[in-house]
Order: structure tokens, then C-alpha cells, then sequence
């Protein structure tokens, strides 16, 4: 870009696709602002100018200035950014400029740990909506097996990790142990991405210490919500967001729906308090909930909701492998979405063998009031729904 459209664009103003710094020395807003014009449409960053268009100049020594924008261009974000960048001596002083492509990539930018964006004049971080759009743009597809780039291998709980390898029983105590990451790798939870190991999807969720700290995980959790009715306009009485690993999802979601309480029944004059559903049914439908779910649409939650007459249970993605509502009914096995996930939860004893998820609500729901659970599948809206009546 030549000085004299620089000078058009300073008289402009800053817009979407402009942004002006007064130095370099606050390098987290010029990062920032790199990574978000990296992101969305690309943009020019200009260094030299104050808050109302004014060229100032950059006191620092212009070839330093050079030499340290090329190598954050490098280095500072969490892969190389291909821009240009220009200078130009004005009589108040140099002026520099960086001009930001938009980057292709299978993921989006990151700096200082997260993605950034643009939104009008200002860097941002993404809204989950925006965040899933990001990653859909970039071709990114979350898999269990895909890995998670800001994490580490020290991120993951090695204690939890080896009460796995424990209920699979396997000595985790004897000597000779295998290294840590030997182990980690066999089993899935780390893989070689870029000649570094990384958690996969997988891994994060079974035994990461924060599983919901990256900005490919921060929406992989449930949303639990209580109204008072039978509508979502209704009044909200109690929400919780039931973070964790995917064990800890469904304890705390289950924790959360027990703190909700009980009603009163009465048998031949004596009173009976019953909880809201059989904990073994909510339980299984949860359990299916996070291992099921289609991670690969990043911006949405699994949705735990509880209504007057009803409880359900909606999550992310269409039944798995061409399964239909009827054959789940029906009770049938089919091999899993995430494998992964699902041979963990059945080794820690949170579900029992596969294929039978709805027999045992089935069951349960029949003793406790005598009422089919029901499934959904909407395909075009991409959620599938489970619905236990409450009487």
C-alpha cells in the first residue's frame, strides 16, 4: 500500500477495516487488533496516529519498530500471519503500517489465548454464535480426536486419568510404568499436531482440569433451566451451566434438577414426597446427552430444561451413524459417535452396556408414573430431544 492511500485512510477515520495506534509499546491492542483483522476481513493497522487522526509519529527507532511488527507477525499470534508492512518518514515523525489479509487456515487466529474478531471499530472477542460461524469458516470440524491447539498435556489431570486406567484395571501403581504421555497417547486423550502433543477433543473432556477454558470448548457443557410453566416466555425460576468434564456435567446436572426439590403424594391418607423424575432415567438421558452430542457445532450447549409438566432434554447434532427416533426406541446398538467418549463413561460406571439407554428409561419412567419417555429428531433445526412427562 502506498503512502498516499494510507494518508486517504487516516482521513477516513477508523472503520471495520482500520485501526490506528499511537505506538507499538501497547503491543496486547495492536495484537489484538492484528489477530481480529486476521480473522474476519482482513484490515489495516497504522502506528503513528492519536485518537482524532493526527500523525504523531512513532518515537521509537523506525528500524527496530520493523523488525519487532515482523516478528509478532511470526510469533505472536498462535500461527504465522502473512501481512505487509510498510513505513513512511513524515515531518512529524515515522509512520508504520501493517496490512492483515484475511488468513485461511483450519482455525481461527488466536492471541494471548483467544480468538479475536471485528466487530465495527473495535476488536472483540466472539459470541458463541460468532464463535461457531468462525470455526464453520475456517473448515474447522471438532471431532474427539481433533486436537484442542491451546491446550498442553499439563493441562490434563493426570490423577483422573490414571482412576480411568484403574476401573479398566490396569496397574497404575507397579513399576515399570510406561511415560505419561506413552499412555496418554495410546488411549486418545494426546496427539502429534505440528511435532507437539496436544489433548484431543477427547482428552479435554474426560480428564481435563478446565475443559471449558479454550475457545473450541468454551459452549460444551449444559445449560440448565427451571421455568414457571409450561413455556419458555414463562417466568425463569433457577438456571446453572453444569461445566466440567463430561462426568462432572452430568453430576452437576443432576445435583442442580435434586436442588429443585420434590412433590407431596398421598397413599391411603398418609403423605409421600416423590422426586421429579427417577434419578436412573434423568441420569441415562444425560449420560447419552454429552457422549452422543455432536461436537463438531461448537456454538451450542446440550439444553436441560425443566417445565410444569415436563422435563427435557435437548442436544446439539442428529442422531448418530443414520440411527432413526424408531430405532432407538426399539433399543438399537449402533456404534457411537464419539467411541472415545463412550467406552470411558461405560469403563467409570456411568452408563451400562450399549444400546440399552432407552430401555432403561423406558422402565423407569413406566414404574414411576406410568409414561413413555419421548424422542425427537429434527434434522433441519440439527438437535435431538428427549421429553419425560412429569404426570
Amino acid at each position: 500500500m502506498e503512502w498516499t492511500e494510507v494518508l486517504n485512510r487516516i482521513a477516513a477515520g477508523e472503520d471495520e477495516h482500520t485501526e490506528f495506534k499511537p505506538h507499538f509499546r501497547d503491543r496486547g491492542k495492536v495484537g489484538r487488533a492484528i489477530c481480529a483483522f486476521a480473522n474476519t476481513d482482513g484490515g489495516l493497522v497504522v502506528l503513528g496516529i492519536s485518537d482524532n487522526q493526527q500523525i504523531i509519529g512513532v518515537a521509537e527507532d523506525s528500524e527496530q519498530v520493523q523488525e519487532r511488527l515482523t516478528s509478532f507477525l511470526q510469533s505472536g499470534c498462535s500461527s504465522p500471519i502473512s501481512a505487509r508492512v510498510g513505513r513512511h518518514e513524515d515531518p512529524q515523525g515515522w509512520v508504520h503500517w501493517l496490512e492483515v489479509p484475511r488468513q485461511r487456515g483450519f482455525e481461527p487466529m488466536r492471541y494471548d489465548g483467544r480468538v479475536w474478531m471485528r466487530r465495527g471499530r473495535s476488536s472483540v472477542g466472539p459470541s458463541p454464535t460468532e464463535l461457531q460461524d468462525l470455526y464453520n469458516t475456517f473448515g474447522y470440524i471438532l471431532t474427539e480426536e481433533r486436537t484442542i491447539s491451546a491446550a498442553t498435556a499439563s493441562d490434563l489431570d493426570m490423577q483422573v486419568f490414571r482412576s480411568y486406567l484403574a476401573s479398566l484395571g490396569i496397574d497404575t501403581t507397579g513399576d515399570p510404568q510406561p511415560n505419561a504421555d506413552d499412555d496418554l497417547h495410546n488411549r486418545g486423550a494426546i496427539a502429534e499436531i505440528g511435532g507437539e502433543l496436544r489433548p484431543t477433543l477427547y482428552g479435554v473432556l474426560a480428564f481435563g482440569r478446565t475443559p471449558q477454558d479454550y475457545p473450541q470448548t468454551q459452549s460444551l457443557h449444559i445449560d440448565c433451566v427451571a421455568y414457571d410453566g409450561d413455556d419458555r416466555a414463562d417466568a425463569t425460576l433457577q438456571t446453572a451451566e453444569a461445566k466440567g468434564r463430561l462426568t462432572e456435567q452430568v453430576e452437576r446436572a443432576v445435583g442442580w434438577f435434586s436442588g429443585l426439590g420434590k412433590f407431596e403424594v398421598y397413599r391411603e391418607l398418609r403423605r409421600h414426597d416423590r422426586r421429579l423424575l427417577p434419578m436412573e432415567a434423568l441420569r441415562e438421558a444425560l449420560v447419552n446427552a454429552v457422549v452422543h452430542r455432536d461436537y463438531a457445532i461448537t456454538g451450542a450447549k446440550i439444553l436441560f430444561e425443566v417445565f410444569a409438566s415436563r422435563v427435557e432434554l435437548t442436544s446439539p447434532g442428529t442422531l448418530p451413524n443414520h440411527m432413526s427416533a424408531d430405532s432407538v426406541r426399539a433399543g438399537g446398538r449402533a456404534r457411537s459417535r464419539n467411541e472415545y467418549m463412550a467406552n470411558c463413561m461405560l469403563a467409570l460406571g456411568f452408563m451400562e452396556r450399549r444400546g440399552r439407554g432407552w430401555p432403561i428409561m423406558r422402565k423407569a419412567m413406566h414404574e414411576f408414573n406410568g409414561t413413555e419417555p419421548e424422542i425427537e429428531q429434527d434434522r433441519d433445526g440439527s438437535f435431538v430431544r428427549v421429553r419425560f412427562l412429569l404426570d
